[in-house]
């Protein structure tokens, strides 16, 4: 799939991107996508998602990418926290990946030897129907990345791993069973981090977080404005604050530009309503 495109830096100068690594990640396919028209474009590497948010916040970085949810599994709830955590850092873009899971091993083994199958819990979530079919005794390992489970086979013997053709390529390995997952409409969306936000171009979603006072017909009004302005909804959830027992943070994302005349109303109406109210980004929505 192909997305809109980076924003271009001025002076044309190097632009760095961090990613989740290692290398051979869903999210690497899916930085590299979004920035394949630009050639002055440095790849970092970043362990973990909070690495990747401060990163961006310290200037470390120009850009960085995150998975946010997928298609079987929901959201990715450490992106959401930090999201919430993270003052400086801004959503700036978006783009959806089909995700392709291969059962992967080293070119001697054969899949009747089989004793371990590793991968990230979302993928070995994605592929239970298969798993279960085919290797009920196999002891399922939980790693932290799907590009990290095929780097792990080296060292295990009679293992095999989930991920992508591009990780068995980028570590020399074999795909023993190609696009194993249980459901073939499989898709991961992927938020870009930046510290600005893009440029209204007609087709945009914005983001926000905010809390409600706790009574009743909060959420309803708050609701409301962008109700009677005809602003449409894609994304709605609730997560712990963590600061409070029982306190919820609500995340929203709606389309249109936050510059825009009647989302500006809606903003402007909807955060009399609410205890906190911060606007995560206005960015281009993804287009395949």
């Amino acid at each position: 799939m192909r997305c809109n495109g980076p924003p271009i830096l001025k002076n044309n100068k190097k632009i760095k991107v961090a990613y989740l690594g290692p290398k051979g990640t869903f999210s690497e396919i899916a930085t590299k996508h979004y920035f394949s028209s630009l050639s002055n474009v440095k790849y970092i590497e970043a362990q973990a998602i909070p690495d990747i948010f401060k990163l961006v916040e310290e200037e470390i970085v120009d850009y960085g990418v995150v998975p946010a949810e997928n298609s079987i599994e929901g959201s990715v709830n450490i992106t959401l926290d930090m999201l919430y955590r993270s003052p400086k850092v801004k959503i700036t873009g978006e783009i959806v990946e089909n995700i392709q899971h291969n059962l992967i091993a080293k070119s001697r083994i054969k899949r009747k030897n089989l004793k371990i199958i590793l991968s990230h819990p979302h993928a070995l979530a994605q592929c239970r129907r298969f798993i279960a079919k085919n290797f009920p005794n196999v002891k399922l390992v939980e790693v932290e990345s799907t590009a990290q489970a095929v780097k792990k086979l080296k060292n295990i013997r009679r293992a095999a791993a989930i991920a992508s053709e591009y990780a068995a390529k980028t570590y020399g390995m074999k795909i023993l069973a190609r696009n194993i997952g249980d459901y073939p409409n499989n898709y991961t969306r992927f938020l870009v981090l930046g510290r600005k936000d893009s440029k209204p171009i007609g087709r945009d979603k914005t983001f926000v977080i905010f809390s409600l006072k706790d009574k009743p017909g909060a959420l309803f009004n708050f609701l409301k404005p962008f109700a009677k302005r005809n602003i449409n909804l894609t994304k709605i959830e609730s997560r712990p604050s963590k600061v409070k027992p029982w306190e919820y943070i609500f995340f929203m994302e709606f389309e249109g530009h936050r510059k825009d005349k009647k989302c500006i109303e809606a903003l402007r109406e909807a955060k009399n309503l609410c205890e906190t109210l911060k606007i995560l980004g206005s960015y281009p929505a993804f287009k395949s």
